[in-house]
C-alpha cells in the first residue's frame, strides 16, 4: 500500500510539472520591455568551464549571472538540418520559422527529402516579420542591438533585415540603417556607406565612430549608432579598455537610452565571439568571451529586477566545437584537481589571435620570451619551429612551405596541449543549448523548448496583437499583387534595384532595402523596409503603398 502511495505521489508530481509547463507556454503575461541575450555558439561545456575558471581565479563567487535563472533547454535547428548555422537559428527565434543555412529572416526553399518542419514551396524567399519589427511597427517601442562583431553579421541581421544570403552585407546593412533603430552598438565602420551616413544625418541619428569618450558621454534621446573598429571588435581578453567598451558597458548604455521610451523597448544583446573562439578551438577565448557576456547578463538582470516590467531570455543560437573539460590524455580524470584543470589556462593573458598579432610583429629571437610572458609556457624547439614555419610569418625551411599552417592555429595548438580541454570539431554542433529567463511574474519557458516555441514566448511577452504571420502579409506583400493592373518596371542598373510604378501623372519610385520611397520625387518615409529578391525578381513591400497612388 505504501508503494502504491509513493507511485501515486510521483505521478501527481509529474502530471503537475507537465501541466505547469503547458500553462507557462500558453499564458505569458506581457511586459513593457523584452530583452533577448544570445551568447553565439556557446555549448554547455563552455559555460561549465567559465564557471570553474571564475571560481579558480576568485573573480566573483561560485555562480554565473545566468545560474539563478536557468530554466530549461532549447532544441535549435535549421529547417532541413539538426545542426544550425547562426543565420537560420536566430532567424527562427525572431520569426518563428526555421530556415536554411545563410537565410536571414526569410522563408526557406523547400527541401522535401530533408525538411524537419513543413515547408510551403510557394513561400520561398518571402521576407518574414521579426520580433524586433513587431515591437517597433505594432507597439512603437524603442529597439536596439548590441554586438561584438560587425553590425550586419548573422545574429543582428536576423533581428532587423531580410535576405537569403547572410554574406550580402551591402543589402543587409542598408536595411538595418533604414530600420530606424534607436540603438546600434558594435563593430563595422568599414561597412558604412555614404548613403547610410547621409540617411543618419537626414533622420537626426547620432553616429559615433571609434570615439569611446563620445560614447561614454552620450546621454541623450537621439537615435544613436556607436561603432568601433573596421569590422569585428577584439576578443575581450585582448581588448584595450581605453579604446573599446566592454559588452557590459555597451549593454548598460543601451538600457539607459532605450528605457527613456514610454512605450518600452526590445533589445537584443549578443556575445558574438564565443562562437569565433569556439571555431578556432581557443579555450581561453571561449572562457573569457563567455564571462564577458555573463557580465552583460548581470547588468541586464539588475535592470530587470529593479524595473519590474521587463522580460529577459538568455540562450545560445547553437552549440559549437564540442568543448569539454577533460580529454583522452587526462589520466585519472576523476582525481584531476581544480589546479590541474584550470591552473595553466588561468595564466594565459591573450587569446591565440591576440598573441598572434604580437608575434607577427616580433623577431624570431624574441618568440620564446614573448610566449613565456603571455602564457607561462616554455617553448621547446619543435614548438618554436612550428611557429616560425607559419605561412603568414616566414618559412624556416622552404621545403616545408606546402605543409605550413597559420601562426594562429599553431599558437592555439601549443596552448591547448598544456591544458586538458577537448574539442571534437571546428564547426557547430547539434546538442540542445541552455535556457535562462526572467519574468517579473514568473511566467518562464521551462523544460525543453524548440526554437519556434521561443519565438512564441517572445511574442507573448511583448503582447503583440497581430501575429507575425499576419504582419508579414501586411508589410511584405509581393509587388505584382500590390500593384496588379498598374504599369510598373524594375531598374537593375543601379546599386540597389528600383521599382517604378505609374498611375496617370503620378510615379512611385521604390528603392530596394530602404524605408524611403518617392512620389513624383517627393520622399515618403515607411515604417518598415522594402526587400528585393533576385531569385524570383520580386519586391516585397507594404500593401498600403497602393494608397499612395
Amino acid at each position: 500500500m505504501k508503494k502504491v502511495s509513493v507511485v501515486l505521489s510521483l505521478l501527481l508530481i509529474l502530471s503537475t510539472t507537465i501541466y505547469a509547463q503547458q500553462q507557462y507556454r500558453r499564458q505569458v503575461r506581457p511586459t513593457k520591455n523584452v530583452i533577448v541575450m544570445i551568447p553565439d555558439g556557446t555549448s554547455m561545456g563552455v559555460v561549465s568551464a567559465a564557471r570553474w575558471y571564475q571560481i579558480y581565479n576568485k573573480l566573483g563567487g561560485n555562480n554565473l549571472a545566468i545560474d539563478p535563472h536557468l530554466c530549461g533547454t532549447v532544441k535549435t535547428f535549421s529547417s532541413n538540418a539538426p545542426i544550425g548555422d547562426s543565420a537560420p537559428t536566430t532567424s527562427a527565434y525572431m520569426t518563428g520559422m526555421p530556415q536554411q543555412t545563410g537565410n536571414v529572416s526569410i522563408y526557406p526553399v523547400a527541401d522535401p527529402e530533408n525538411d524537419l518542419v513543413p515547408v510551403d514551396p510557394a513561400k520561398a524567399y518571402q521576407p518574414l516579420a521579426t520580433i524586433l519589427e513587431a515591437a517597433k511597427y505594432q507597439q512603437n517601442k524603442a529597439t536596439g542591438l548590441v554586438v561584438t562583431v560587425e553590425f550586419p553579421h548573422a545574429t543582428p541581421a536576423d533581428c532587423s533585415a531580410h535576405y537569403y544570403a547572410r554574406g550580402k552585407y551591402e543589402y543587409i546593412a542598408s536595411q538595418m540603417a533604414y530600420q530606424n533603430m534607436d540603438v546600434m552598438f558594435g563593430g563595422g565602420n568599414s561597412i558604412l556607406t555614404d548613403d547610410i551616413k547621409q540617411y543618419f544625418k537626414n533622420t537626426g541619428t547620432k553616429l559615433i565612430q571609434d570615439d569611446i569618450k563620445a560614447f561614454r558621454d552620450f546621454n541623450g534621446k537621439d537615435k544613436v549608432w556607436a561603432l568601433f573598429c573596421e569590422k569585428e571588435l577584439p576578443y575581450d581578453l585582448d581588448r584595450d579598455s581605453t579604446l573599446i567598451p566592454s559588452l557590459a558597458e555597451m549593454t548598460q548604455k543601451a538600457l539607459d537610452r532605450l528605457s527613456q521610451n514610454e512605450n518600452g523597448f526590445f533589445l537584443m544583446v549578443e556575445g558574438s565571439k564565443v562562437d569565433w573562439s569556439a571555431h578556432g578551438n581557443d579555450a581561453i577565448g571561449c572562457i573569457t568571451e563567455y564571462l564577458a557576456f555573463d557580465k552583460a547578463v548581470g547588468t541586464v538582470m539588475d535592470f530587470a529586477k529593479k524595473n519590474g516590467e521587463t522580460t529577459v531570455i538568455v540562450l545560445p543560437d547553437h552549440g559549437n566545437s564540442g568543448f569539454t573539460i577533460g580529454r583522452r590524455d587526462l589520466k585519472s580524470y576523476d582525481r584531476a584537481s581544480l589546479d590541474k584543470l584550470f591552473g595553466s589556462v588561468s595564466k594565459y593573458k591573450k587569446t591565440g589571435e591576440g598573441l598572434e598579432r604580437i608575434l607577427l610583429k616580433s623577431k624570431p629571437e624574441d618568440f620564446k620570451r614573448i610566449f613565456k610572458e603571455y602564457t607561462d609556457i616554455d617553448l621547446n624547439d619543435e614548438e618554436l619551429e612550428l611557429l616560425l614555419s607559419s605561412k603568414n610569418y616566414k618559412e624556416a625551411d622552404y621545403m616545408k612551405v606546402s605543409n605550413s599552417v597559420n601562426m594562429g592555429s599553431s599558437i592555439i595548438k601549443i596552448m591547448n596541449e598544456h591544458t586538458y580541454f577537448g574539442f571534437t570539431t571546428g564547426g557547430h554542433t547539434g546538442e540542445e543549448v541552455f535556457l535562462a529567463a526572467y519574468h517579473p511574474n514568473g511566467d518562464l519557458p521551462i523544460g525543453m523548448n524548440t526554437n519556434t516555441e521561443i519565438n512564441q514566448y517572445l511574442a507573448d511577452a511583448l503582447g503583440i496583437k497581430t501575429t507575425l504571420s499576419e504582419m508579414t502579409d501586411e508589410i511584405f506583400a509581393k509587388h505584382i499583387e500590390v500593384f496588379k493592373g498598374l504599369d510598373y518596371s524594375i531598374d537593375k542598373t543601379t546599386d540597389f534595384p528600383v521599382l517604378k510604378v505609374k498611375k496617370g501623372d503620378m510615379t512611385l519610385t521604390i528603392p530596394a532595402f530602404k524605408s524611403v520611397v518617392y512620389l513624383n520625387d517627393q520622399p515618403i518615409s515607411l515604417s518598415t523596409v522594402t526587400v528585393y529578391i533576385d531569385k524570383n525578381d520580386t519586391f516585397y513591400l507594404p500593401k498600403s503603398l497602393i494608397n499612395k497612388l
